[in-house]
């Protein structure tokens, strides 16, 4: 059994078994595609909704900190990613780097939490994206009813789950459907649109941020951090660090780029890139974005569901034309999240299914479009009924976790494959090892611990179903176990 679970993946019969396939994946993307999906994939529900709260009641206008902290963990893990995505060019992210250093049961262990990741990201910003599209609809009178906007549960720490009155949340459901047509068509197509929808929400965040600073009033960045009011993590350096960790679900999504390797041109020298510029533009616009909000409006008042759209309001006349150009920017963010965490679910399927351990019907690839359709109408019906059915804060902390543990088994396996496999050529390679990959790991699992106990319940009740697929299915269908 012991080495059943600890089988390895060769890298090279992976990177034979990737170039050899006959009517795969179609390599597409450009340097440019996967930079833009990275972006596409980051600035969503984290620049429009989270700076407020976070800078609000934990950093003050001291989140410029908290946006950099947060940055380097990213870059550890980001920098792991790249080394892997660079050595192993193929579909799966962290999955398939997991199956040729760690064994298949911790790389099924961690497939099962990408598809957890993935999943309930694209269920996050698809309940985020109705907000906005709901608000944009009533700005011209255009009322979605009441029953249709929410889903019908909630959750709160005081009352626990509760009715809300509404049947299913609609528009939620109805973007996870475009993005899934989308997705079937073709990743070109795909691609096309998000690079589209990158340049609107980019365009619209530099019109904030230049046309902002003028109306910055210096007084509300003082304090700068503001004094510590006894209780830990509620402003000073703890505010500064806790924020840290409430603002880190604004830099998820840069991994999903590695899902797309057996898709890029160039995947050995253009996904380092892809990922480590895609995070590194984020974060710049992060801080700009947080200079000028907290300027802009005092750090005490943003604690509301759009920030932004409040500054606005602050500055008068002088900004209120930015208004819907706003709104347009968050509802064309949001979509790009949706679709490139949709992308890279359907991917995680796939791959995972190649490999044996899921059916080979999630394997199967468009004749006429070179997709995997099938993983992603799975995906599509799955991320509906999450969107449209549970509320935004069940599952943001479930996507927190989930995407903290992939971090942290992603850095565990670069200092594993360096010392058990030294030979195997790396086109880039993480620097500093193993202090880089060490730190990645502390950071990830000091954030894992903040975060609440029901949280971590859920974490164990998803994985327990995982292992019952794995060991009724997953351990006996493997392409390994049949050699």
């Amino acid at each position: 059994m012991k080495e059943q679970l600890l089988r390895k993946k060769d890298i090279a019969s992976i990177l034979k078994d990737s170039l050899q396939e006959k009517g795969g994946l179609k390599r597409t993307l450009s340097v440019r595609h996967l930079i833009a999906l990275g972006i596409g994939a980051i600035i969503g529900t984290g620049i429009f909704v989270l700076t407020g709260t976070a800078a609000a009641n934990y950093a003050g206008p001291a989140l410029t900190i908290s946006f950099i902290i947060s940055a380097l963990g990213c870059a550890m893990a980001g920098l792991c990613y790249a080394e892997f995505a660079s050595m192993i060019p193929v579909a799966g992210s962290a999955y398939s780097y997991s199956y040729s250093t760690l064994g298949e049961f911790f790389a099924w262990f961690i497939g099962w939490d990408l598809i957890l990741e993935y999943l309930f990201t694209a269920g996050t910003v698809a309940v985020g994206w109705s907000g906005y599209f709901v608000s944009f609809l009533d700005d011209f009178g255009l009322h979605i009813p009441m029953n249709m906007r929410l889903a019908p549960f909630d959750h709160t720490s005081a009352g626990g789950w509760v009715t809300t009155g509404s049947i299913i949340n609609f528009p939620a459901m109805f973007v996870v459907a475009v993005m899934s047509v989308l997705l079937i068509r073709g990743i070109s197509q795909s691609a096309t649109l998000n690079n589209i929808v990158v340049v609107v929400k980019v365009v619209v965040i530099l019109l904030f941020i230049g046309f902002g600073l003028s109306f910055i009033d210096t007084t509300n960045w003082t304090p700068y951090i503001p004094q510590n009011t006894g209780e830990f993590g509620h402003y000073g350096w703890s505010g500064i660090f806790r924020g840290a960790g409430v603002i880190f679900f604004a830099y998820i999504g840069f991994d999903a780029v590695s899902t797309t390797a057996q898709e890029a041109k160039n995947p050995q020298k253009d996904m380092p890139k892809g990922i480590l510029l895609s995070l590194l533009i984020c974060t710049i616009l992060y801080i700009a974005v947080t200079i000028v909000l907290t300027g802009i409006v005092n750090y005490k008042e943003l604690s509301v569901p759009a920030p932004i759209a409040l500054a606005i309001d602050n500055a008068g006349e002088g900004l209120m034309w930015l208004r819907m150009p706003i709104k347009i920017g968050a509802i064309a963010g949001l979509s790009s999240v949706v679709l490139v965490m949709m992308l890279a679910q359907s991917r995680i399927f796939y791959t995972i299914s190649r490999d044996g351990l899921l059916p080979k019907f999630f394997s199967k690839v468009h004749p006429k479009y070179s997709t995997p359709h099938n993983s992603t109408i799975v995906t599509c019906i799955a991320v509906g009924l999450i969107a449209g059915l549970l509320p935004i804060n069940v599952l943001g902390e479930l996507v927190s976790i989930g995407t903290l543990m992939a971090f942290t088994l992603v850095c565990i396996s670069i200092i594993i494959l360096r010392k058990t496999r030294p030979d195997v050529e790396r086109p880039f390679k993480t620097p500093l090892v193993p202090f880089i990959p060490i730190l990645g790991v502390l950071i990830c699992l000091s954030q894992m611990l903040a975060l609440p106990f029901d949280t971590w319940l859920r974490l164990i009740i998803w994985m327990v179903i995982g292992f019952v697929i794995y060991f009724t299915y997953g351990i006996k269908h493997s392409k390994l176990n049949k050699k």
